[in-house]
């Protein structure tokens, strides 16, 4: 608390409360705050902090820590083209570009906050669908859409018979 003069002649000086600064938000939260419930982790619940993974010895040679960085960068960016070609070809495509993320995060900051917004979001909507009404929901659009399904296939039985298109009866 400060006292200002009050602007009303003798009426004497005011106290005045004086809220601390905002601090800037960052993705995770206030930057500089330590995450909820007083854990260390940034944003709490168990995440690990920001940075490089590589071991001591290698953090303390710049020339060492940059070569690591460079091995552990090509080693992603191999995971994550091979995923990414794995869109268009058989295979788990999103799953090799996940891990190749994974593969960054244990050096570069920039991917550590990729996943963790991902995470997020896989949370969230893992959530929204477990909702009763949201399965619900689901529930009866599967079921009216099985119903069409069948009175379509009825109804080419009925006209056609059991004959597929293909078959000529020649």
């Amino acid at each position: 608390m400060r006292t200002e003069p009050d602007p009303e002649p003798g009426t004497g000086p005011k106290a005045v409360a004086v809220s601390e600064p905002e601090k800037p938000e960052g993705p995770d939260g206030p930057v500089g705050s330590a995450g909820p419930e007083g854990s260390p982790e940034p944003g709490g619940k168990g995440e690990r902090r920001l940075g490089s993974r590589a071991p001591r010895f290698i953090r303390s040679s710049r020339t060492l820590h940059m070569s690591w960085q460079a091995g552990v960068f090509l080693v992603g960016l191999a995971v994550v083209a091979a995923g990414a070609a794995m869109l268009v070809l058989p295979g788990p495509g999103w799953v090799v570009i996940f891990a190749g993320m994974a593969i960054w995060a244990t050096e570069f900051v920039w991917a550590q906050l990729v996943l963790r917004w991902t995470k997020r979001k896989v949370k969230a909507a893992a959530r929204k669908a477990l909702d009763p009404r949201v399965r619900r929901r689901n529930m009866i659009l599967t079921a009216t859409g099985c119903v069409i399904i069948a009175a379509g296939l009825g109804y080419y039985v009925w006209e056609f018979g059991f004959r597929m298109p293909w078959e000529t009866g020649a």
